[in-house]
């Protein structure tokens, strides 16, 4: 029990630390967002007119995700340069709980973003439904926490000055394969398929559905197994690598 309130108390420590920063660096928050509320502003009106705004605003929500929480391993490579986390490997704190403190404060982050969109969206003519709306934010919280869990294991394995073009490359293709623009199903069959092996697209597919007021279906609820499971390897393989390079 004492240890169960150790690692809850530690957690909640490291996270409003990293939250506290987070908040100071507004302009942050601002640019994360910036190049799908781009899209959002020039490419949305053309959009529509072959779409729908409840169509193309889940696809840039994984697009700020991808973005936003998946690039989250910056703040490892820039506390590793000015020391700060050879300092915190001498503090009583366990390892989790300096991993997870960071990891929600991210995905915190990215709800910020998300609302930051959504709400632009729905004054460009967005009709989602609301209890949709909020359901689909507890998914990309999920998301953000993932995302940022394995940004920051692949941030402390590979060399500072390779994680901003390894991870930016990768994200691109990401977040095309996801559908984010256009459904997939419109692909070919070689790349519908390897749409299927990515899992940004059962949380986007799932997003739509709920955006559009379609809760109990089956999409629904691969989004939902999809992205708990995917929070739960991505937190294991982040604490397991930040214990090892912490040790």
């Amino acid at each position: 029990m004492n240890d169960s309130m150790d690692v809850l108390r530690d957690t909640w420590t490291v996270f409003l630390y990293n939250t506290r920063i987070v908040l100071r660096q507004r302009a942050g928050i601002v640019f994360g967002v910036l190049q799908p509320m781009l899209y959002l502003v020039l490419f949305g009106p053309l959009f529509a007119t072959i779409g729908s705004w409840e169509t193309l605003v889940p696809g840039l929500l994984i697009q700020v995700a991808l973005l936003s929480a998946g690039l989250a391993g910056f703040g490892v490579v820039f506390d590793a340069r000015s020391g700060v986390l050879e300092r915190l490997r001498v503090t009583p704190a366990r390892r989790v709980c300096l991993l997870l403190g960071r990891v929600l404060s991210s995905s915190v982050t990215l709800l910020i973003q998300s609302v930051m969109l959504m709400t632009v969206g729905y004054a460009f003519g967005m009709r989602a439904w609301i209890p949709g709306v909020l359901a689909a934010l507890v998914l990309m919280g999920l998301l953000g926490v993932s995302l940022a869990a394995l940004s920051n294991a692949v941030a402390l394995n590979i060399g500072p000055e390779l994680f901003a073009p390894v991870m930016t490359t990768g994200v691109v293709p990401l977040i095309l394969l996801s559908g984010a623009f256009l459904p997939m199903s419109m692909a070919p069959g070689w790349l519908d398929a390897l749409s299927r092996a990515t899992p940004f697209r059962y949380v986007l597919e799932a997003v739509r559905d709920l955006f559009a007021g379609r809760y109990a279906t089956w999409t629904v609820a691969a989004g939902v197994a999809v992205t708990v499971l995917l929070s739960a390897v991505c937190v294991t393989v982040g604490t397991r690598v930040f214990n090892r390079e912490n040790a």
